[in-house]
């Protein structure tokens, strides 16, 4: 069974720092591209970042470009975000998927990924 669980949510002062992971179980990570959604209430979901199969390409949405990166390390099978300088506008909850590519010049799509994790939540608030 191909599963992605997403954890490292949590409540964070503005300015401050999370990491998120992504493990998967049930398939090897590496030969997919992932990216993280995010989602905030009220609103679409949207693509935050993603790295490709061999990590040699990666996107940031500008909304978050030298505040977050996005790191996989294959030998664990799981991929992280690292977010910093995190503020009140990041709340949303974030979500991990695997799918086909991942160019470094535009923003992932949802429909481009097919595998998806449950999601954690990101509170950033004083």
């Amino acid at each position: 069974q191909l599963r992605l669980v997403e954890s490292g949510g949590g409540l964070v002062q503005p300015g401050g720092s999370l990491t998120l992971s992504c493990a998967a179980s049930g398939f090897t990570l590496d030969d997919y591209a992932v990216a993280w959604f995010r989602q905030a209430p009220g609103k679409g979901r949207e693509g935050v970042s993603c790295v490709s199969s061999s990590g040699t390409s990666a996107y940031h949405a500008d909304s978050v470009k030298g505040r977050f990166t996005i790191a996989r390390v294959n030998a664990m099978n799981t991929v992280y975000l690292q977010m910093n300088s995190l503020k009140r506008e990041d709340t949303a909850v974030y979500y991990c998927a695997a799918g086909a590519y991942c160019s470094s010049w535009y923003r992932p799509e949802v429909d481009d990924f097919g595998s998806w994790g449950q999601g954690t939540q990101v509170t950033v608030s004083s």
